[in-house]
């Protein structure tokens, strides 16, 4: 004898202990009938009524007050709801493939990269010493002493450390996502894709605290590092100087990692915390033309006026709170700027692509590994970088 279920037995059913509770109460039925009990002409509302109580879904996952099925996202749907299907992956950026070129003859079997730094050296002849005028290599008729060249090599290894991670579904996870037109093996891939960028951005930028090694921002090599002065207004933040103020910071900054080159290399690029480019973007000059102060940066930097080209000025998240002092991430802390030469015989980031295993199947489950080798920015020439805090 087959069973049939009348709104109060309905009621009765979902309330059972065995089905689990939905936690919300703004679900509404459209078939005519509440799911509270009482009289039939309570139950005849045609835009339906709340219920009134909670139930829950089958995998226990909450998602702003609605529970999916399982990972692969079964949503109860209306049937005059319509879903998008589009994927929204979370809000990432990453940056550090603009701000740092790649090393690409490291290998996966390669355990470190390295790189040499050759010094030369000479004496002067004569006696004369080797201070400015002197320290010529002059011989004369009567020389029976003739100086030589001395080279010096150091070699500089950094690690290239193993990076994997497992993409794994199961058959049934397969047949539901299918049959749901969202392929969970695509959507896991795309995750997997985004983590491996989002730490070669960090590796890049700020390295690692569990491999002691440093990045881009907080490199130990660098030591042209201070604050940048104090304005007329008695504060370092730019918030508090003059378009003319902020401009002598940024030319100093130039000039002081161009002269420790010994005046051989400029550089040609400046990152900026996002808050300090927005501002400097936002604000203008009246005296330029009613230009921003970016534009005016740009204009009147020593390298445009030296006539070696133009600087790029970009903003770059990892700097908030690199400062010395500061912690890297918190705003309001000790924020940081850098002037660097982004060619490649000066800095580069040396890794392999990502390669994967072949897929495993291990009883339902499909299985395959994702992995290649991530490096620590190479600052071969330190002397070329310059960091300036509290902007």
């Amino acid at each position: 004898m087959k069973k049939f279920f009348t709104p109060s037995r309905m009621a009765s059913a979902i309330s059972a202990p065995s089905i689990l509770r939905l936690r919300t109460r703004d679900q509404m039925t459209f078939d005519m009938a509440s799911m509270a009990n009482g009289p039939i002409s309570e139950r005849g509302d045609m835009r339906g009524k709340t219920l009134d109580h909670a139930f829950r879904t089958h995998d226990g996952l909450q998602a702003l007050g609605v529970k999916t099925v399982d990972s692969t996202g079964a949503f109860l749907v209306g049937e005059l709801e319509r879903l998008d299907q589009t994927l929204h992956m979370p809000l990432a950026a990453v940056t550090w493939s603009r701000d740092v070129p790649l090393r690409e003859d490291v290998t996966i079997a390669d355990e470190f990269s390295s790189f040499t730094l050759t010094t030369f050296g000479s004496a002067g002849n004569l006696g004369t010493g080797n201070g400015i005028r002197n320290g010529k290599a002059w011989i004369g008729k009567a020389t029976d002493q003739i100086g030589g060249v001395g080279v010096d090599t150091g070699k500089y290894p950094f690690p290239l450390t193993p990076w994997g991670l497992e993409i794994k579904y199961s058959i049934l996870e397969l047949e539901s996502a299918a049959k749901m037109g969202r392929p969970i093996d695509d959507q896991k891939y795309e995750a997997l894709k985004l983590k491996h960028q989002m730490d070669i951005d960090e590796q890049v930028y700020v390295g690692d605290a569990t491999l002691n090694n440093t990045g881009l921002f907080n490199n130990t090599l660098v030591t042209n590092v201070t604050n940048v002065p104090n304005g007329a207004g008695g504060d370092t933040e730019w918030t508090t100087k003059t378009p003319a103020e902020i401009l002598a910071d940024v030319n100093a900054m130039l000039n002081s990692a161009w002269a420790a080159s010994g005046y051989a290399v400029m550089p040609n690029r400046i990152l900026l915390p996002p808050a300090q480019f927005g501002y400097i973007s936002a604000q203008v000059v009246s005296s330029a033309g009613s230009v921003s102060i970016l534009k005016y940066l740009l204009d009147n930097n020593i390298v445009k006026s030296s006539g070696q080209g133009e600087i790029t000025i970009a903003p770059a998240k990892w700097l908030v709170g690199a400062g010395a002092g500061g912690t890297i991430g918190t705003l309001g802390t000790v924020d940081r700027m850098v002037a660097y030469n982004k060619a490649k015989q000066f800095v580069r980031y040396p890794m392999t692509m990502l390669q994967r295993t072949p897929i495993q199947y291990d009883s339902i489950y499909h299985k395959s590994t994702y992995f290649c080798r991530l490096g620590v920015v190479e600052v071969v020439y330190p002397e070329t970088f310059a960091y300036r805090d509290a902007i």
